[in-house]
């Protein structure tokens, strides 16, 4: 085994690894020189390894304006004529007559949300509704427990409340709670979107 003297390159060379862990103070000088040391190489390499090359000229005959952009700010996003789906005003929806078949859908889905016999699982229930709802609220209309249903019977017309070419809102009387129900025009027909239970 070769014996360690204070003398050639090896011992030098353990003097400089060895010094920063000799002193909490030590340590904590080389971690502030070598995080100062990083940051000062993050700056100047972009600098000068991230030169922009020389941009090929245009073809001749064709003429453009170039800006000069100051460093530091981003280039402007060029702007094109392609339509966009919010470059259109957005289409306020036109009241219309109430669409009889819309007041048919909303009068047949009420039946069937009061038709709630005692037994009746909640997988009938929903079957009785399912050709009145859109596939969208089906899921929501899942989650309720026919049982709870605070009606028996529907007590008496629909009362159109506001009407559009696409969807017609309309309350309906029950024995319970007023159906306020909304009934949209959907691919497979008018179909109910939502109802809530009004006092």
């Amino acid at each position: 085994m070769p014996i360690r003297t204070n003398r050639g390159r090896t011992a030098v060379y353990r003097r400089l690894w060895g010094w920063p862990l000799r002193s909490p103070r030590h340590l904590m000088g080389t971690l502030i020189f070598l995080a100062i040391l990083v940051t000062a190489l993050g700056i100047v390499l972009p600098k000068v390894v991230g030169k922009p090359q020389a941009k090929a000229s245009p073809p001749a005959g064709t003429t453009t304006s170039v800006t000069a952009t100051p460093p530091g700010v981003a280039a402007p996003v060029p702007t094109s004529n392609l339509p966009t789906r919010l470059s259109a005003p957005l289409a306020t929806p036109t009241t219309a007559a109430p669409n009889g078949d819309a007041v048919r859908v909303a009068k047949e889905w009420a039946a069937a949300w009061v038709d709630h016999p005692a037994g009746i699982t909640s997988e009938q229930w929903l079957a009785k509704l399912k050709p009145f709802t859109t596939e969208e609220y089906l899921p929501v209309m899942a989650s309720v427990d026919p049982a709870n249903v605070p009606a028996t019977k529907v007590t008496g017309e629909p009362v159109v409340g506001t009407s559009y070419t696409s969807s017609v809102q309309l309350t309906i009387p029950t024995d319970g709670p007023k159906l306020a129900i909304t009934v949209v025009n959907t691919n497979a027909g008018w179909r109910v979107a939502d109802y809530d239970q009004a006092s």
